[in-house]
C-alpha cells in the first residue's frame, strides 16, 4: 500500500475513533464482542477459573486501554528510576513486541540488542541499568528475571496491562490528549477496555501534549463509589540532544543555537509521532520536513534517504534500531517526562512484602552473553 493512502486511511480511522461516524457504528456489534470476551476474561480470572501467578516481590503495571502508543515507556524509565533513588531495587519485565522470543524468556542487562529483546526493553535496559526479561507471558518473564537476580525486590511491567495471568499490586494507566475516544472498543474504536477500567486502577497519567491541555486535573479523584485515582499530569520535554554516530550531546539550547542556519526534520517509528513533532515545534525548531513511520519501525534500510536536511531528529526508542545505518545526520531527542504532581510515586499505596527466603522456581533465562549482576 503507498503510503500516501495509508497515512489517509489511518487518518480516517482515528477520526471514527474520536468522534463516531458510519463506520464506527457499523463495527459496533465488533465491538461489543470484544467488549463481552473482556468481561468474560476478567470473571474467570475473579472466579478463580484461571489461575493468576502472584509474585514474591511487588509488581507494578504500566499499561492503557487506548490502543496504541500513548506514552508508557517515558514512564516506565522514570519510574524505574524513582524507585533507584528510593533504595529499591527493581527488575522490567516485558513482551518484547518485534522480537522472536522463544520458548524461554531472554533477560540481560544493558546494551540489549533491539533486534533480540524489543526496540523498548533495550531502550529501557539503556535509561536505567537494571535487569530486563522478555517473554509474551509475562510471569514467565517475571520468574526467569527474579531466577538470575534474586535481590530483585520490586517488578515494573512494561505494559501488560491486560495481561491477567500476572497478578499486581499497583495499576497505572497512561493515557494523552485523546483520552477514551469514542469510547467504544475495537475495532468500532480505539479501546481495548471499556472506559470503565480507569476506576479501577490507583493512577491515571495523562501525557499532554503541552501544559494544561488533555483531560483530568491532577490530585486524588473518587469515581462513583470506586477507590480514589491518583490523577497525574506529564509533559515530555527534551532532556538533551545526542549525535547518534559520534555520541556528542547538546543541551536544548546548544542545539537550537547551533542549528539556526540548519535546516532539520524529524522522523518517528512511534505510537503518536504527531505529538513528538509537535513537541520539537514547541522547543522553537523549524522542521522543513517530517517522517511518521510505523510504530516499531525495523529499519531494515535507511527511510530517511528522501528527508533533505542537514540534521534529522529521531527518537530515543527509534535510536536502538537505527546505529547501523551510518546516516551522520541523526541526533536523538532523549525526552524526559514532567509530572505534576511531582511525587506520585510517594502517594501511591506501596508497601514492600517480607523478604523471600530464596528465589522462586522457574526456567532460567536465555543466555544473552551479559553477566548476571548489578552495577
Amino acid at each position: 500500500m503507498p503510503s500516501s493512502l495509508r497515512a489517509s486511511l489511518t487518518r480516517y480511522i482515528e477520526q471514527q475513533w474520536q468522534r463516531g461516524g458510519w463506520l464506527s457504528t457499523l463495527l459496533r456489534p465488533l465491538g461489543a464482542l470484544a467488549a463481552w470476551h473482556v468481561r468474560r476474561k476478567r470473571a474467570a480470572y475473579a472466579s478463580g477459573k484461571r489461575q493468576a501467578w502472584r509474585a514474591p516481590v511487588p509488581v507494578i503495571v504500566i499499561g492503557n486501554i487506548y490502543v496504541g502508543g500513548t506514552g508508557k515507556t517515558p514512564v516506565t524509565i522514570a519510574l524505574v528510576q524513582d524507585l533507584l533513588a528510593q533504595g529499591w531495587r527493581p527488575g522490567v519485565i516485558s513482551r518484547g513486541y518485534g522480537a522472536d522470543i522463544g520458548a524461554e524468556a531472554r533477560c540481560g542487562t544493558a546494551p540489549l540488542d533491539a533486534s533480540q529483546y524489543g526496540d523498548e526493553p533495550s531502550l529501557i535496559a539503556a535509561a536505567t541499568g537494571v535487569p530486563v526479561s522478555v517473554h509474551p507471558q509475562r510471569p514467565l518473564a517475571a520468574q526467569a528475571l527474579l531466577a538470575r537476580w534474586p535481590d530483585t525486590d520490586i517488578l515494573v511491567c512494561d505494559d501488560g496491562l491486560q495481561h491477567l495471568a500476572l497478578q499486581r499490586d499497583i495499576e497505572i494507566i497512561v493515557q494523552d490528549e485523546r483520552g477514551v475516544g469514542n469510547g467504544r472498543l475495537l475495532p468500532a474504536g480505539p479501546l481495548r477496555e471499556p472506559p470503565a477500567r480507569l476506576s479501577d486502577v490507583h493512577a491515571i497519567i495523562t501525557n499532554q501534549a503541552a501544559p494544561g491541555s488533555g483531560p483530568a486535573a491532577q490530585g486524588w479523584q473518587d469515581r462513583q463509589g470506586a477507590m480514589p485515582v491518583l490523577r497525574v499530569a506529564m509533559v515530555l520535554q527534551p532532556a538533551h540532544y545526542e549525535h547518534l554516530a559520534s555520541g556528542r550531546t547538546l543541551t536544548p539550547a546548544d542545539f537550537a543555537q547551533e542549528s539556526q542556519a540548519l535546516t532539520l526534520a524529524a522522523a518517528a517509528g512511534i505510537g503518536n509521532p504527531a505529538r513528538y513533532f509537535s513537541m520539537l515545534r514547541q522547543q522553537g525548531l523549524a522542521l522543513r520536513q517530517t517522517l511518521a513511520l510505523p510504530d516499531h519501525h525495523a529499519y531494515a534500510d535507511n527511510p530517511f534517504t528522501g528527508l533533505h536536511a542537514d540534521r534529522i531528529l529521531i527518537t530515543a526508542k527509534d535510536a536502538t534500531k537505527c546505529r547501523s545505518l551510518n546516516d551522520g545526520r541523526l541526533w536523538v531527542v532523549h525526552a524526559s517526562p514532567v509530572f505534576q504532581p511531582s511525587d506520585w510515586l510517594s502517594q501511591l499505596p506501596l508497601r514492600a512484602r517480607p523478604s523471600r527466603l530464596a528465589p522462586p522456581g522457574g526456567k532460567a533465562c536465555a543466555a544473552d552473553g551479559n553477566e548476571a549482576k548489578r552495577g
